[in-house]
């Protein structure tokens, strides 16, 4: 179960994310401790207006500019601990994707690379969120909690175009690709224990082939939307014809979230599965061996005017025998969205991109600690959804924080729970909760958190100075 007393302080989190990290030296790695602890407390991606002294602006500077003091070496103590936590036995999901980091007004930073047609530059992040299941609801949705991030890798593109050889298929096939980021933090894992079950899931860009194999291999299952139109072994059809072609099994309703081009909707979905064989892809060492799947439809009925219905064909490992077993692979892809939460915090939220250090070894540094402030924020959040009656727990959050929200907003009649502390906090920051508001989004919640940061602050100076108890 992850960790609800992730909020009770920076100075302690830090130390436990922290604590085994290695960066050449000792006071490196304290100095990498108070910095992260800083960030943690005023999460605002630069530097300048974390610190406000020179003495330890400079020494944050200093710390970054060490080229032992990398992004791997930051992150990958935290992804081996949650490698750990989810070989005990239960479910997690484990889900991937990618995001574009631009620093476009860097015009002296070194090491950055194009990440667009604009002349963009910045580098990519491919994060793989572990989820752990703490039950299903009746349409056979998981709740989950957050472990942490299973994998993070972190690269910039080269600025010389690839030649047109290099861009043939062979070519591409044979030289390294950015493809093999997906579910390449599976290749460090053992396989799956008894009792533990892993499910892989992720969105179009992953529908590779190998990402079957690397899965397989694990003895992981996965939950992959489809993006290629696989030929069939035997068959002179697609699996989207196979699966368009099978009978309905059901249906279902899905909430669809907002999107800059379509507001948020409740979609009443059609069910269609079947099990077909994929007849394997060319490689440059020969013809891979089939491989049989299960197949996924997912159709919208009746879209809004002017809209087009969602579609979602997914490639599944998972059994399709019952129909509460298809509601379970959707339900698993569902949460897909989530590592795009954690993105949206990571960039919204922390605001890496506002960062100006002079490398892209130094920005990609930064971007480590800034994605561990990122999930401890979003940990809670999810705890607070998944429990959210549960009571506040003695020392789970600081103090002075429930203190000031009481002050701020008064007590609620009930008493304190993980969702209205969650949801006082994001009032704080703006968020009206009024009935039809739904959930808070992550600039409200970031706006509260760090208004609540320096009124607890301000709590701490003002009792070292003598003052009265806050309260």
């Amino acid at each position: 179960m992850s960790n609800p007393d992730f909020l009770r302080s920076a100075a302690l989190w830090a130390a436990q994310e922290m604590g085994h990290v290695h960066v050449g030296d000792r006071r490196r790695t304290q100095r990498l401790l108070t910095v992260t602890t800083a960030l943690a407390q005023n999460p605002n991606g630069t530097l300048p207006t974390t610190f406000t002294d020179w003495k330890t602006l400079r020494a944050a500077y200093r710390l970054f500019a060490e080229p032992d003091v990398t992004h791997d070496a930051i992150v990958v103590p935290h992804t081996q601990r949650v490698a750990q936590a989810c070989q005990v036995p239960g479910e997690y999901l484990l889900v991937e994707d990618t995001t574009t980091l631009s620093f476009n007004t860097h015009a002296a930073t070194a090491d950055l690379g194009p990440v667009n047609d604009q002349g963009g530059e910045g580098f990519l992040v491919h994060s793989t969120l572990a989820l752990r299941v703490a039950g299903w609801d009746q349409d056979q949705v998981p709740t989950v909690t957050v472990l942490g991030l299973a994998g993070q890798h972190c690269w910039s593109r080269p600025k010389v175009a690839l030649k047109p050889q290099q861009k043939a298929k062979a070519g591409r096939l044979g030289r390294t690709r950015e493809s093999a980021r997906w579910a390449a933090s599976l290749e460090a894992w053992p396989q799956a224990p008894a009792g533990v079950r892993w499910l892989y899931v992720a969105d179009r860009e992953s529908d590779i082939y190998e990402v079957f194999e690397r899965c397989a291999a694990r003895d992981a299952d996965w939950v992959i939307r489809a993006a290629q139109a696989r030929a069939l072994l035997a068959e002179d059809r697609s699996v989207f014809v196979a699966v368009a072609q099978a009978r309905v099994r059901g249906h279902l309703s899905v909430e669809l979230r907002a999107r800059p081009d379509q507001p948020a909707r409740t979609m009443r979905m059609t069910l269609r599965a079947c099990t077909v064989t994929l007849r394997g892809p060319w490689r440059p060492g020969g013809q891979l061996a089939p491989r049989t799947l299960q197949v996924v439809e997912v159709r919208e009925v009746a879209p809004p005017v002017g809209s087009k219905p969602m579609v979602w064909v997914l490639l599944t490992s998972l059994p399709i025998r019952t129909l509460a077993q298809i509601k379970r692979i959707v339900g698993c892809y569902t949460r897909r969205w989530l590592v795009e939460e954690f993105h949206k915090a990571l960039k919204s939220g922390t605001q890496v991109e506002a960062s100006q250090l002079a490398t892209g070894r130094a920005l990609q540094a930064l971007c480590a600690v800034l994605s561990l402030v990122a999930l401890r924020l979003l940990e809670t959040k999810l705890y607070a959804r998944a429990f959210p009656d549960q009571p506040v727990r003695p020392g789970q959050f600081a103090p002075e924080l429930i203190r000031l929200l009481a002050a701020k907003l008064g007590r609620p009649r009930g008493g304190w729970t993980q969702r209205t502390v969650w949801r006082g906090i994001a009032r704080c920051g703006g968020f009206l909760a009024r009935q039809g508001d739904g959930e808070p989004g992550w600039m409200t919640i970031w706006r509260g958190w760090r208004s609540l940061l320096t009124m607890v602050e301000g709590v701490v100076l003002y009792r070292k100075k003598g003052g009265d108890k806050c309260g």
